[in-house]
């Protein structure tokens, strides 16, 4: 276990933790503020992290991941704290795009006989699962550029999305992808895919509710100042 482990390890456990409270608690809450936050946080060091460490072992599909996650947790956290996009969604649009590339170019040579050294998958669909999510996020950030200042609730939604969607990751690389670190018990149970599928049924509903509740239509309350 090299340092590199361990901060991998803790950031992902802190973030499997902390994204659900973030996910369940009331919106606008000092709860999901500073759960989001800690959420956040974990998963830019943890994907941070997993990158450097993949590209230095010559993997393939993880730095696709990682890269992608990292991009999604980068740009849902500046979807609530930066009301005109500019420069960092113009530079995250680039980063989208570059990722989409590299998962077809994957996604190509994997389909090839000889495929690609990285053992870690079997066959091309998730380079070009990776690549069709990245275009979808491109295509949303140029989206955002061209309708410039975003309303309250379409910043909510792309916050959400993203930030959901990093979380499903998270959970489907800990639950269904290191299955062989569970006990032995759990390995290869039909229940280990219910945390991203239950990520995935909260991300509707809550977008359902930003979309068509009127009180996400309202800016939000300021706290009273204190004198």
């Amino acid at each position: 276990m090299t340092p590199f482990a361990w901060i991998h390890i803790a950031g992902g456990l802190v973030a499997l933790a902390a994204g659900p409270v973030a996910l369940i608690a009331t919106k606008g809450s000092l709860v999901h503020r500073r759960a989001g936050m800690v959420f956040a946080t974990a998963m830019l060091v943890m994907t941070g992290e997993a990158l450097v460490a993949a590209l230095a072992a010559g993997q393939t599909v993880n730095p696709l991941a990682a890269a992608f996650t990292f991009y999604l947790v980068a740009t849902g956290w500046a979807a609530v704290k930066r009301p005109v996009p500019g420069r960092f969604e113009r530079a995250a649009l680039v980063a989208a795009m570059g990722i989409a590339a590299g998962g077809v170019t994957l996604g190509v040579l994997a389909s090839r006989p000889a495929g690609l050294a990285d053992d870690t998958v079997e066959g091309a669909p998730i380079y070009f699962a990776f690549a069709l999510l990245a275009a979808l996020a491109a295509a949303l950030d140029l989206n955002a550029l061209a309708r410039a200042p975003l309303a309250r609730p379409q910043r909510l939604a792309r916050h959400l999305w993203r930030m959901c969607t990093a979380l499903t990751i998270a959970a489907g690389s800990f639950f269904v992808g290191q299955q062989d670190e569970l006990p032995a018990a759990w390995q290869g149970s039909a229940l280990l895919p219910l945390p991203m599928l239950a990520t995935l049924a909260a991300m509707t509903f809550w977008l359902l509710r930003v979309r068509f509740a009127r009180a996400f239509n309202r800016p939000p309350r300021l706290a009273p100042a204190i004198n």
